[in-house]
């Protein structure tokens, strides 16, 4: 009885080979599925299958945020080199770097500070002339401020504008006193240093009257309207204060910070020539130019009242600036005046600036 055997075993056979076909199948389609799984991914087209060999590569170069970003072909469709792309940011265009700000130079450290006021010249009656040799001789040796401008005419508004930062409104030569007016001699005591006025042959104890002449000094003749010290009230009423206002004879350079220098009448050029106005300097200047306090941080302004023009408002005067900080042979175009020089001392001395002086250029290029 073997058929029945024969059949029951062709059956099963039957059934085990289609089974292992069945098996087979399936596992052929999870195979596509997962390779059309990965086709998509590469391409971006989730559900689209692709052929195997259309998948593409990952570029390396990407952006600074990470992003993939296609590498770009080494050569051109006509066979030129190409430049790669730049790898900023997207929507973000560089700047040009700023220059670095350059650091303000610093001003030099002065102790001792002497302005000395001639008068009555224009610039071009002084530079150059055979009259004036010595001045010449200073202003080739510091140096020279050639674009400087008295502030007004006559002579005792532009004294005033040196001592206060203003001509507080004085139009003429006549008799002034000025009531609680801030000025340049209580800036330097509020600073801590101390300040002296020579005026040649002025009498001694708070003299306020409107000239003086001869005394120990010698001959010549003071006038009132050239030193503007005495016109401040604060200063005439404190007998402390005005006694600092003295003659020739008590002139001393190495006796505190700050002189006001006044010549006479005659040594100023008022009323005598350019050449005894230039012998006097010859003779006056070296007393300060040897001493100690100038040889160690000193500076001189050499300047005039007025001129005979109108240049911005007082004519155009020769101004040298003297210092052994300062540059030798130097000359300035820059445009200055009175107010400028006031302005300059309360640079250099870290003092607030009074009226006018506020607007005006210090003369820092007149220094190393």
């Amino acid at each position: 009885m073997k058929g029945p055997s024969v059949t029951k075993r062709r059956i099963v056979a039957n059934v085990l080979i289609a089974s292992a076909i069945a098996v087979t199948l399936v596992g052929i389609g999870l195979i596509s599925k997962n390779r059309d799984a990965l086709t998509a991914q590469a391409t971006g087209s989730p559900g689209v299958p692709t052929d195997s060999t259309s998948v593409p590569t990952p570029s390396l170069t990407a952006t600074a945020s990470g992003s993939p970003l296609e590498t770009p072909s080494s050569t051109s469709s006509a066979g030129e080199p190409t430049s790669p792309p730049e790898t900023t940011k997207p929507g973000r265009t560089p700047g040009p770097t700023p220059p670095p700000t350059p650091k303000p130079a610093a001003w030099p450290a002065i102790g001792h500070i002497y302005t000395i006021v001639m008068e009555n010249e224009e610039a071009t009656s002084i530079i150059g002339s055979a009259k004036a040799p010595y001045i010449n001789s200073l202003a080739a040796t510091y140096g020279l401020a050639a674009n400087f401008t008295a502030v007004a005419h006559p002579s005792e508004p532009n004294y005033v504008a040196m001592f206060s930062g203003s001509t507080q409104g004085v139009t003429d030569d006549a008799t002034h006193t000025f009531t609680k007016v801030a000025n340049l001699a209580d800036q330097i005591e509020a600073s801590g240093r101390d300040w002296h006025v020579a005026a040649q042959n002025v009498k001694l104890e708070c003299f306020a009257g409107t000239s003086s002449s001869g005394g120990a000094d010698g001959a010549g003749t003071y006038v009132r309207k050239h030193e503007p010290a005495i016109m401040f009230s604060q200063i005439a009423s404190n007998p402390g204060r005005c006694a600092k206002i003295t003659d020739f004879t008590h002139f001393d350079p190495n006796l505190g910070n700050y002189w006001f220098i006044a010549p006479n009448l005659c040594n100023d050029m008022h009323d005598c020539p350019i050449a005894t106005g230039d012998a006097f300097l010859r003779s006056f200047l070296p007393t300060i130019l040897d001493s100690a306090a100038f040889r160690k941080d000193g500076l001189i302004f050499l300047t005039f009242d007025e001129g005979s023009s109108k240049k911005g408002g007082g004519g155009e005067v020769v101004t040298v600036v003297i210092s052994p900080k300062g540059k030798a042979g130097y000359v300035s175009n820059v445009a200055y005046n009175h107010y400028s020089v006031l302005r300059t001392i309360e640079t250099l001395w870290k003092m607030p600036c009074l009226a006018n002086a506020c607007k005006a250029a210090p003369m820092r290029d007149m220094f190393r």
